[in-house]
């Protein structure tokens, strides 16, 4: 087995608790209203500046991967991310709970996302990229899988500050074999990337001569519909869902284990379509995976708005499941496609961060909208409508390698000293 397998296991590990740790705050609202009396709009705003700072620093993490190495911006992620758990387990008041599940949370979610993956994924995988992306995507499935109902069991027994504490220290206990097991590049084996014969692969510095920052991407139409499409994921699932599924389930009539299980099921489901879109993206790229995700996706919301049971209730975690995270690998291996795999992390980051202004919306958007009319439904309905724009802006996608000029060629030629 080729020890780049073991780096991306190491890393999806990470993964899958960092994710898990940040998606946990949804289920802990009610019993914090419970304990302070605090405004569901209030505790709205502390998910909604998590996700936007997670959002807005992925261009900056992405870009330290890239530069700095991928492996140490995930290890002092952890260190951030258990330093808001221990920190968010002791709030008194409503501004620590900003600085700790909102601040920390949000900067170290961030360094365990897509962009350092995905840059650390390059490094290690000249072929099987578009698998790599979908078990990363599943590996923060299965994080919602296990640690949100991990997360309610424990608050149920012993309270949301213990709940914290305790899913703090097992990121800590993940991320000590993390950092003696990942290199940054199999260079710093002795080692080669991954390859497995197949045609599309290509030496990873083969693609150092076509980096392309923001500036250049910018004026490649596709670069901002990535941007649109993925805004409105963000604001359909992690805003929207993530954050008020779990609310809008109490309000309903189902209980925090219900809700908890619908949750869990959207995590297992993750895990299938993600894995599945991956498959799917190494045969017929990632733009009709992607279609498909979010035509699901808009069909998904509108059968919520008409659930009343609880069978009806997983079946709908199990269809938004089987989209949630699906278009994560298709609108990875779409940049990588046509930017170039060497400007996956930095692109990546700013793709991201468009997803998470558009999750950020969406979780205060929701808050505001309950607070005004009682009921989720506006909200959903919205997301519903977003996620068929999205798929038509999909369509839209030229899903080829960006044509070069003669003098973009000459201005990202690396000569031999700079590419060492």
């Amino acid at each position: 087995m080729h020890y780049a397998w073991i780096v991306l296991g190491a890393s999806a590990l990470v993964m899958l608790v960092g994710s898990g740790l940040r998606a946990v705050f949804g289920v802990f609202i009610v019993p914090i209203e419970t304990e302070f009396r605090w405004d569901r709009a209030s505790l709205s705003g502390v998910a909604a500046l998590s996700i936007l700072l997670s959002g807005a620093l992925s261009p900056f993490t992405g870009w330290l991967a890239d530069r700095w190495g991928p492996r140490r911006v995930i290890i002092v992620a952890c260190a951030v991310l258990a330093a808001g758990c221990v920190l968010a387990s002791k709030v008194g008041s409503l501004w620590q709970m900003y600085v700790a599940a909102g601040v920390l949370l949000g900067i170290g979610a961030s360094g365990v996302g897509m962009p350092p993956a995905a840059a650390l994924a390059a490094r290690w995988f000249e072929a099987r990229r578009g698998l790599v992306f979908g078990l990363f995507g599943a590996a923060s499935s299965a994080g919602q899988l296990i640690l949100i109902p991990l997360a309610v069991w424990i608050t149920v027994q012993v309270g949301w500050r213990a709940s914290y504490l305790a899913l703090g220290a097992a990121l800590l206990i993940i991320a000590i074999p993390f950092g003696f097991l990942v290199r940054d590049s199999p260079a710093a084996k002795g080692l080669r990337p991954y390859r497995d014969g197949s045609a599309d692969a290509r030496p990873a510095h083969a693609d150092l001569a076509a980096r392309i920052g923001l500036a250049e991407a910018a004026q490649v139409p596709s670069f901002w519909l990535l941007c649109a499409t993925f805004f409105i994921c963000g604001y359909t699932s992690v805003g929207l869902i993530q954050t008020h599924l779990a609310p809008h389930a109490a309000h309903h009539g189902f209980t925090e284990m219900q809700a908890a299980r619908a949750l869990g099921i959207l995590g297992a489901m993750n895990i299938a379509g993600t894995l599945l879109s991956g498959w799917c993206c190494d045969r017929f790229g990632g733009k009709p995976p992607l279609v498909f995700s979010y035509a699901l996706r808009g069909a998904a919301l509108v059968f919520l708005l008409y659930v009343q049971s609880t069978s009806a209730f997983y079946a709908f975690a199990v269809i938004f499941g089987l989209n949630w995270i699906s278009t994560v690998p298709a609108t990875t291996a779409l940049t990588a496609r046509i930017f170039g795999a060497a400007s996956v992390g930095v692109l990546s980051g700013w793709i991201l961060f468009a997803h998470q202004v558009g999750a950020a919306l969406g979780a205060a958007a929701g808050g505001w909208i309950f607070e005004a009319t009682g009921t989720y439904t506006w909200a959903f309905v919205s997301a519903a409508g977003l996620a068929f724009i999205a798929a038509g802006l999909t369509l839209a996608i030229r899903d080829e390698p960006i044509e070069r000029t003669p003098a973009r060629d000459a201005r990202l030629q690396v000569s031999p000293s700079s590419a060492t």
